[in-house]
């Protein structure tokens, strides 16, 4: 062989060489990067199991924070006992000594004043009977001179349930436990047996069916009012039901919650049970409407006609709190992005107390040149991070959004975030840890209406006892298709005994 040949040859060997260390190295470094993206996940599942699940930025993080403190203390961090509410019900109990005698000279003592000290007394739910006694009359004067002699009963007030032995009252106390306060009808039942009454759970779910039921027109007339509002927030979450035609029970369906804006002075929360996650169920609740919508970007609602898509910061902050607890040091790109959002979020902390129009002027001065900077900072942060890291995927979240999420700055009726309906799905996320699941669909088309008067009693500072209650003793007495307008939570003044 000659030496050109043996150059040739050595030269070939070479290349090939180069190209396997070439290929090696990509390997290290793909191997590199997914090993950081596992210890990444590691880390983040940790700190969710085990650590604390705030949003809220760590400690001395941001110097905002410092900034935005309030100068003072929340009134929940006042100390001492809080004093019992002036309007429950008082009784006195008073302590005497019979004949006080002075310890110093052996003379009789005069009343001189009290000491008073209050105690709480809780007694279980009282259960009674109301007894409805219908007089009759007959004409003594037809008996005496027909053969016949008519008899006209005093009439009884419609009930909710006819027919049955619920009163308004009981129908509203089941219906507050299990909507309001989580608790699930078979432990109703237990509790109620324990008060000597004997009712089975299948006869309280039928009362809330049918008390969804009665209520369903009220509910028409919140989303009557809701689509006629100039922006909404929207959100939705899965649901169980295992007797859905066409449908395993271990599917999901879904419960979408609809609400006005955190600003409106008549807020209304709607929930619309849908079996499915698509399109079409937000385009058929929200038909007839105009307006913006606040939500977290979800494709779904992109597709609806003459609605304006607003984003959600709070959804933003989560991606970048995620990766602040995957990264390997406190600082990096995470903590400055949200050292962004915190800014942002500190002049909303201003802007709630003021109008409309001040309101955008507020953001137009202050925020606007934040997220100006900020998205200068995304774009030359972007090519310098893994895409399937979790700043990767966070950099990539707000980007693909950033029209969407910049919305608020040009409407004073919008917030800065969904969490005012994230709030509204905590009690029915709450309740399903409790009921895992519903029994049909008419069982979630009733959850849907009972929730919906729960969270709009809550978001008007209402209490939904006494709300169903005064529907109960209604609505019996409406014709079909008459006003209702009288029974909107803002147009009832409530006389409680």
């Amino acid at each position: 062989m000659s030496n050109t040949e043996e150059i040739e040859k050595l030269k070939q060997q070479l290349t090939a060489l180069e190209q396997q260390v070439q290929s090696l190295t990509e390997d290290k470094i793909e191997l590199q990067s997914q090993l950081q993206h596992v210890l990444a996940q590691l880390k983040l599942s940790r700190s969710k199991r085990f650590g604390k699940q705030s949003e809220k930025a760590p400690k001395g993080t941001f110097n905002e924070a410092e900034q935005s403190k309030p100068k003072n203390p929340p009134k929940h961090h006042n100390k001492g006992r809080k004093a019992l509410p002036e309007h429950l019900e008082r009784e006195e109990v008073i302590y005497e000594i019979e004949k006080p005698v002075c310890q110093c000279c052996g003379e009789g003592m005069q009343a001189c004043g009290s000491e008073e000290s209050e105690q709480l007394k809780i007694i279980p739910a009282k259960i009674s009977v109301i007894k409805h006694k219908r007089t009759k009359y007959a004409c003594r004067h037809c008996e005496q001179t027909n053969t016949k002699t008519s008899i006209i009963t005093a009439p009884k007030p419609a009930q909710p349930i006819p027919q049955s032995i619920v009163s308004a009252e009981a129908l509203a106390a089941v219906v507050t436990a299990k909507y309001c306060d989580a608790l699930p009808l078979y432990r109703q039942a237990e509790i109620l047996k324990r008060g000597g009454l004997d009712i089975s759970r299948s006869t309280l779910a039928n009362w809330c069916i049918k008390s969804a039921n009665l209520a369903k027109p009220v509910v028409d007339l919140f989303r009557r009012h809701l689509i006629a509002q100039s922006s909404l927030c929207a959100d939705e979450t899965r649901v169980q039901v295992l007797a859905e035609p066409g449908k395993a029970a271990s599917t999901n369906s879904y419960m979408w919650v609809y609400r006005n804006s955190e600003y409106s002075e008549q807020p209304v929360v709607i929930y619309d049970y849908q079996p499915g996650r698509g399109h079409q169920y937000p385009e058929a609740f929200l038909k007839g409407f105009s307006g913006h919508l606040l939500c977290d970007g979800y494709a779904a609602y992109g597709c609806l006609e003459n609605v304006t898509l607003a984003c959600c910061w709070a959804h933003v902050r989560r991606y970048y709190t995620d990766a602040l607890k995957a990264q390997p040091k406190k600082t990096g790109r995470a903590t400055v992005a949200l050292s962004y959002i915190q800014k942002l979020y500190a002049i909303e902390q201003q802007a709630r107390k003021l109008s409309p129009e001040k309101r955008v002027a507020l953001r137009q001065e202050k925020a606007k040149p934040i997220l100006e900077k900020f998205k200068r900072w995304l774009d030359e942060a972007q090519p310098l991070v893994t895409p399937k890291s979790y700043i990767g995927k966070a950099i990539s979240y707000t980007l693909n959004r950033w029209d969407e999420l910049c919305q608020y700055l040009e409407h004073g009726d919008l917030g800065i975030d969904n969490n005012v309906t994230e709030r509204g799905i905590r009690p029915f996320t709450t309740g399903r840890k409790n009921w895992m699941f519903s029994q049909s669909v008419n069982g979630a088309n009733a959850s849907a209406v009972l929730y919906s008067l729960v969270m709009t009693c809550r978001a008007n500072d209402i209490n939904p006892y006494y709300y169903f209650q005064h529907l109960f003793e209604e609505l019996p007495k409406r014709e079909k298709g008459s006003d209702l307008t009288d029974l909107l939570p803002w147009n009832i003044e409530f006389e409680v005994e």
